[in-house]
Formats: C-alpha cells, structure tokens, sequence
C-alpha cells in the first residue's frame, strides 16, 4: 500500500516539459530531488496537514531551490538547507492565509476518506497536528517526524534551542488533551 504522502509525480526543471529548448545541466539537482523526495513530501504533508496542500509545498520549495541551486549544493549540508527554504515557505504561506482564507475543518463536496490514509501518520494524529499553530507544529514535525534533534530544529527554524522546548511541551501536551478528549469521545482504548 502506498502511504497517504508517497511521492506520485515526477522532477523536471522548469521548462523542460514545453519544450523551451534543451534543459541546462542541473549539476545534481535531479540526483538530490529523487534522494530526498519522500521526506520531503512526508515532511511537507505534516506541516500542511493535507497531502494536496503538502505537494504544492514542495514543488515551490524544489522551485526555489532549483533558483539557487549553485549557492544550495554548496551549502554544508544541503537537505538541511531545503528543509529550511521548506519551513520557511510554509510560515509565509500560514501568515497570508490568516489575513483572508480560513480553513475549514470538512469540505462538504470532498470525496471520500483516502483508502491509504493512516499508513505514515494516524488521521487523529494529522487532525491533531492542524490544530496546533504552525511554529509548534513545525517544531513537532521537526523533531518527531523529521527525527532533527533539538539543535538541529533550532537551526531550521531560526529559533533557539529553548524556543523548541517550550514549543515541544506545548504541542506534546496539546496533542495528548486533543488525542485523550478524541478517545473518550469514540469510546475507543488504546
């Protein structure tokens, strides 16, 4: 069974695919999308908590990248790099969708439930993680998912250590009241 976020499309760089002439050579670019494609997307599907949502966050971080592929490639540890353009496209999109659009928890005309949906990450669990700001669900991602280690999620994020602490505490212990009120609700024991 293929998992709710597994990668379903493909890389090529831009203009590649009309046909505007031959495609530069990407110095490893098309190497490093298909290494680092499924943590991506897995990445990218929790911080959004929507698969749709989650692989235009991608395409516009592989975009950005590829824009500064040279200076990226370069950097001490690339993947590391992406994941920041990554974290830091997702931030500015949360920011402009909270002075307009605001999200719903059900779409009335959406199909039914993905048949795939649980295999990475358990429905009540993604549900959990929407509901949590996107500074602490990123940092929860980072650290849990990502498996980034403190430091490492400090970097990404631009913060400082103890910010992710007070950001781990917070989601942890707002995932456990949401997930707890969640089983007592369906009666369900785990």
């Amino acid at each position: 069974m293929r998992s709710p976020c597994a990668w379903s499309g493909s890389w090529s760089p831009p203009g590649a695919s009309r046909g505007e002439g031959p495609v530069p050579d990407d110095d490893g670019f098309t190497e490093f999308v298909l290494a680092h494609r499924v943590a991506l997307l897995r990445t990218a599907c929790l911080l959004t908590a929507d698969r749709a949502l989650g692989e235009d966050l991608v395409q516009t971080t592989l975009l950005k990248t590829y824009a500064r592929w040279d200076r990226v490639r370069r950097a001490d540890d690339p993947p590391a790099y992406v994941h920041r353009v990554m974290i830091s496209t997702q931030l500015s999109r949360r920011r402009r969708l909270s002075s307009g659009e605001r999200p719903v928890d059900a779409v009335p005309d959406r199909g039914g439930a993905d048949p795939q949906a649980g295999q990475a990450v358990g429905e009540d669990v993604r549900r959990a993680l929407a509901r949590l700001s996107p500074r602490v669900r990123t940092t929860i991602v980072l650290r849990y998912f990502a498996d980034h280690g403190e430091a490492e999620t400090a970097r990404l994020m631009g913060c400082s250590v103890s910010t992710v602490g007070n950001h781990v505490r917070t989601g942890l212990a707002a995932l456990r009241t949401v997930l707890t009120a969640d089983e007592q609700h369906t009666g369900r024991l785990r």
